[in-house]
Parts: C-alpha cells; sequence; structure tokens
C-alpha cells in the first residue's frame, strides 16, 4: 500500500516591502511521504519570494513532469517555473525550455558539491535564476514544524524575517559562485 502524503495549513502573513506586496495567504500544503521538512521549507519560503494570486503548488516531488510551484497565464502557458533542491541540470535546461523564466532555490548540506559537479552543465539563459538558501537556517525553521503553520514573512533587501510564532529566524539568501 503506497504511503499517503501528510497535509499542512499553511496560514502566511506576507510583507514583501522590494515588491511592495503585502497579503495574507491561506493555503494548504502536501508533503509527499519521501520528501524533508526541510524541503517543504524551502517550497513555503519560494512560495512567499514569488507570492501572486496565480502561483501554486504542484504535485512537484512526485512527478517529473512539472515544478514545485508554477505560475500559469490564463491560456496555459508558463509563466514562472519554481524549482527547490538540487537538481540535474537536463531538468533546467527542459525548464527553461517551457517557461518564460525559471527559478531554482538550492539548499542543502551538499549544495556545494552537487554546484561543482551541475555548474558546467547549467543552461546559459538569461530566463534562469539561482539563489541558495543557508542550511541551518532551513534546518532551524524545520524544527518545529506543525500540522497548522502561521508564519508572517517579511522581506527587505532581498532578506527574509520569518516569524514561527516560536522566534524569528533571519534568512539571508546567497549565490553560487560563478552563478
Amino acid at each position: 500500500m503506497a504511503l499517503k502524503p501528510t497535509i499542512y495549513k499553511l496560514n502566511l502573513d506576507l510583507a514583501d516591502s522590494d515588491k511592495h506586496h503585502y497579503q495574507s495567504y491561506q493555503l494548504t500544503l502536501a508533503q509527499h511521504p519521501s520528501e524533508t521538512a526541510e524541503r517543504m521549507v524551502v517550497r513555503i519560503l519560494a512560495f512567499a519570494l514569488n507570492a501572486d494570486e496565480r502561483l501554486a503548488f504542484t504535485k512537484g516531488i512526485s512527478t517529473a513532469e512539472e515544478p514545485d510551484l508554477w505560475l500559469k497565464e490564463d491560456h496555459g502557458a508558463i509563466a514562472l517555473w519554481v524549482e527547490v533542491g538540487q537538481p540535474k541540470a537536463d531538468r533546467l535546461r527542459k525548464a527553461v525550455n517551457q517557461a518564460a523564466a525559471v527559478k531554482l532555490y538550492a539548499f542543502g548540506k551538499t549544495a556545494d558539491t552537487w554546484w561543482g559537479i551541475e555548474s558546467k552543465d547549467m543552461p546559459q539563459s538569461e530566463k534562469l535564476t539561482i539563489a541558495r538558501f543557508p542550511w541551518a537556517d532551513i534546518e532551524q525553521l524545520a524544527k518545529n514544524l506543525d500540522r497548522n503553520i502561521r508564519w508572517s514573512i517579511s522581506i527587505a533587501g532581498g532578506e527574509l524575517y520569518v516569524d514561527t510564532g516560536q522566534g524569528v529566524v533571519h534568512v539571508q539568501m546567497g549565490n553560487f559562485s560563478g552563478a
């Protein structure tokens, strides 16, 4: 018997002063049985960084044909393809060919090793943006997740301040050298 996803309810208050976007979101997230809490945290942060009424979580990890999040135009074209983790360069090449913009949010203890292997094969496209989250910050945010998440995220100067109700975590995104 296949394991079922764990369902989380997310109440997100977002204040993005960089984009002048201030809104509350009530979202439902499905955590695939093979997905870690850290990966789910990165999906939430990616949503916050790209928030839009049309941005949607997809089947993600359970299907190779979809990203973790995407924003589709009314006519079905993919305006934004969002990946999280450490995908193969071929996956990003496919994304660049299908979407108007592609964003990758890398994270993990092995992110530098992954970058060392994959960077030479990454598509060279202005459509592709790559950023990375510090592993320690992601671990800290993942520690106390419960099925009903209530976060307030403020974004200023490209930095995130995540109030989990148990404290504020300052997340300062970075890049890989050469990215």
